[in-house]
C-alpha cells in the first residue's frame, strides 16, 4: 500500500499526533497548513501578555518532518474538497488527489453575528493574534503616559476582556500582574496600578467548565489582583471607544475577546450536517456520514461521549482523536480489524490565575493555588516540541517568577501610536 495517498489539512494537535502516527505505514502522507508552524496554543495567551515570545511556542512544520521521507509538507489554504473526484482545491488553485483525507482545521473566534466587532475586539487564535493584542497592550500605557485629557487616559488604561474561560481567565490575570507589579517603576506620568482590567461573563460564573469550588476561587485570585468580574452580563456592541454590556458603556481602548469559537468550513466542504458551532457531526470512527475515507477530527468536529456530552475543544481531545484515527487508517492499510469506536479519556482541566495560582481539576481530585500552578507548569513544559523551547519556557517562567520582569515587551509593528486609535 506505499501508493496510497493520504491527505491532511491542518497542522495543529490533531493533525500532528495523526502523522506521526502513520510512521512506517508507507502511506504518502501529504500535509498542509495555511502557516508554516505548528503553534502550541495553551501557551498563546502568554505571547499576547509578554511572557514569552513566539519562536518559543511555535516550530516549522517542515523543520519538524524533516526527516519523514514519506511527508510533503505544504503551504496553503484548502477552499473546497471534491468528495466524488477525492480532489483537496487549495486556494492557489493546486488540486491535491487523496485516497484517504483527514480534516484537522481547528477553529476560530465566533463573534455571534456580529463580525463588525473582530477589528477593535481581536481573538486569541494565531500568533498574529497574540502579537495584536500585546502591541495594543504595551501601547495602551505608552500613549497613557502622553495622554493629557484624563478621560482619555482613563480609557487608555481600561482593559475589557470579554468571555471567563481559560483564555479570558488567564489573560485578565497577567494584564493585572503587568500593570500592577511589573511596570509601575517604568513610567513617571501615570501610576500603572491604576489600570482596569475587566472580565466581562454572560454565564453566572468564570470557568464554566471547572467544578463550582475551583470557579469561585479563580474568582477570588483574580479580584484580589484587581480584575473587576461582571457575571450574567452580555456585551451588545464593541468600539474602538468601549465596550457596551447591556445598556451600560465601559470605556475601553482595548478589548480582548475570549467568548465562543466557530469552527471552520469542513463540514460545507463536505456537504455534511453540523451543529450550531458550525462542526462536522461524525460517525464513532471519526469518519464523516457516509464518508469512509473521510475523517474529522479537532475543533472542527462534534463528537459526542457515551455520556451524552460534547468531547471538549482541547489540546488533549484533539491529540486523541489523532492517535485514534491513524490507528484506523494503519488497520485499513494492513487489512487489519479496526479499533472499537472512538473514547475520549479526560485528562483533567487546568486554567492558571496570574504568575503563582491555577486550579486544576482531575475529578476526583482538585488542586488549587501555588501548588496546581507547578502542576500546571510542568505538565505545559512536557507537552513543548524540542528540548530547547523547554529549556527557554522553564527558563522564562523563573525569571518572572524571581525578578516580576516580562522579557518579551518589544512592540515591533511599523503602526504608530497614532494609528492605533
Amino acid at each position: 500500500m506505499s501508493d496510497h495517498r493520504i491527505v491532511v489539512v491542518g497542522g495543529g494537535f490533531g493533525g500532528l499526533q495523526l502523522v506521526n502516527g502513520l510512521k512506517g505505514t508507507g502511506a504518502k502522507i501529504t500535509l498542509v497548513d495555511r502557516r508554516n508552524h505548528h503553534l502550541f496554543q495553551p501557551l498563546l495567551y502568554q505571547v499576547a501578555t509578554t511572557i514569552l515570545s513566539t519562536s518559543e511556542i511555535a516550530w516549522p512544520i517542515r523543520h519538524l518532518y524533516s526527516n519523514r521521507p514519506d511527508v510533503t509538507t505544504l503551504l496553503g489554504e484548502v477552499t473546497g474538497v471534491d468528495t466524488a473526484a477525492k480532489q483537496v482545491t487549495l486556494r492557489s488553485g493546486l488540486t491535491l488527489s487523496y485516497d484517504t483525507l483527514v480534516l484537522a482545521t481547528g477553529a476560530t473566534h465566533a463573534y455571534f453575528g456580529r463580525d463588525e466587532w473582530a477589528p477593535v475586539a481581536p481573538g486569541l487564535k494565531t500568533l498574529e493574534d497574540a502579537t495584536t493584542i500585546r502591541r495594543r497592550v504595551l501601547l495602551a500605557f505608552e500613549r497613557a503616559e502622553t495622554e493629557i485629557d484624563p478621560v482619555t487616559r482613563d480609557a487608555l488604561l481600561t482593559f475589557a476582556i470579554v468571555g471567563a474561560g481559560p483564555t479570558g481567565v488567564e489573560l485578565a490575570g497577567i494584564i493585572a500582574e503587568l500593570a500592577r507589579k511589573t511596570l509601575p517603576r517604568e513610567f513617571r506620568n501615570i501610576d500603572t496600578r491604576k489600570a482596569k482590567v475587566v472580565l466581562i461573563e454572560a454565564g453566572p460564573r468564570v470557568l464554566s467548565s471547572f467544578a463550582e469550588e475551583l470557579s469561585a476561587y479563580a474568582q477570588q485570585a483574580l479580584e484580589k489582583l484587581g480584575v473587576e468580574v461582571h457575571l450574567g452580563e452580555f456585551v451588545t456592541d464593541c468600539t474602538a471607544a468601549g465596550v457596551k454590556v447591556g445598556e451600560k458603556f465601559i470605556a475601553s481602548k482595548t478589548i480582548v475577546w475570549a467568548a465562543g469559537v466557530q469552527a471552520s468550513p469542513a463540514a460545507k466542504w463536505l456537504n455534511s450536517p453540523a451543529d450550531r458551532a458550525g462542526r462536522a457531526i461524525v460517525e464513532k470512527d471519526l469518519s464523516a456520514p457516509g464518508l469512509p475515507k473521510v475523517f474529522v477530527i479537532g475543533d472542527t468536529a462534534s463528537v459526542v461521549q457515551n455520556n451524552g456530552k460534547p468531547v471538549p475543544g482541547i489540546a488533549p481531545a484533539a491529540k486523541q482523536q489523532g492517535a485514534y484515527v491513524a490507528k484506523v487508517i494503519r488497520a485499513r492499510l494492513q487489512a487489519k480489524p479496526a479499533p472499537g469506536p472512538f473514547r475520549y479519556w479526560h485528562q483533567g482541566s487546568l486554567a492558571t490565575i496570574g504568575k503563582s495560582a491555577a486550579i486544576i481539576d482531575f475529578g476526583k481530585i482538585k488542586l488549587k493555588g501555588w501548588i496546581a500552578w507547578w502542576i500546571w507548569g510542568i505538565a505545559h513544559i512536557y507537552f513543548l516540541i524540542g528540548t530547547r523551547s523547554r529549556f527557554a519556557v522553564a527558563w522564562s517562567w523563573l525569571w518572572i517568577y524571581l525578578s516580576g520582569q516580562h522579557s518579551a515587551r518589544l512592540i515591533t509593528q511599523k503602526e504608530t501610536m497614532r494609528e492605533e486609535n
